[in-house]
């Protein structure tokens, strides 16, 4: 396994969960549920380690756009929302014995003063490449790589100081973070509940984007 960290992309529906929504949880971290595409899974399962940074997507919005940096604090264990009749993305294939979906955790890293725009990312002569840009590309996990992931930070702080704010955005780390454990570990015991009308819905609050 290589040492150096991975680059990611996931995306997520803004009104299930947000970057402020992962701000606000608690130590800014929380668990990508949520995730019902076989390659997609394959991705958390086999490739995704703790110490991989994240681009953060808000898609299903206008305009859709990177919001923000997270890392990967958590590596692949069961899904458990998959298991649990009351949960958006209930899939009665799923078992605690048979899991089928796997999810990791993540920690807010830094979120962008000025979200990036899709269209903003298409008009980037070195993001022509980006999985996100091809036509017909609907995965809610993707890989990037490192030179696509520095790009859309240096977009970030090109349109941070545009607007009148700091132009630093906090670069990826080459490390881990200290204390992160490299095993697969048991699902949490717990759901973050979408709120409606200002009041608690038994929904699970989904992180993944559906795909």
């Amino acid at each position: 396994m290589s040492s150096s960290p991975r680059f990611w992309l996931l995306k997520t529906e803004p009104e299930s969960y947000s970057i402020d929504d992962l701000a606000a949880a608690p130590r800014q971290t929380t668990c990508w549920d949520g995730v019902r595409n076989y390659q997609a899974r394959n991705f958390i399962r086999d490739d995704m380690r703790a110490g991989d940074q994240v681009l953060f997507y808000h898609s299903s919005t206008d305009p859709p756009a990177v919001v923000g940096t997270a890392v990967v604090v958590r590596e692949a264990y069961p899904d458990h929302t998959a298991w649990d009749p009351k949960d958006h993305h209930y899939d009665p294939k799923a078992s605690a014995e048979n899991p089928i979906w796997q999810m990791v955790d993540i920690r807010l890293e830094h979120k962008f003063a000025v979200p990036i725009a899709l269209e903003v990312l298409r008009k980037t002569p070195s993001l022509k490449g980006m999985e996100l840009l091809r036509r017909g590309s609907r995965l809610s996990v993707q890989p990037v790589s490192p030179a696509e992931f520095d790009a859309v930070l240096q977009v970030a702080e090109q349109l941070a100081e545009a607007a009148g704010h700091s132009p630093r955005v906090a670069r990826h780390k080459m490390t881990p973070p200290k204390g992160v454990a490299h095993r697969l570990g048991k699902p949490k015991a717990r759901h973050h509940v979408a709120k409606k009308g200002g009041s608690k819905n038994s929904a699970s609050k989904n992180r993944a984007a559906k795909g």
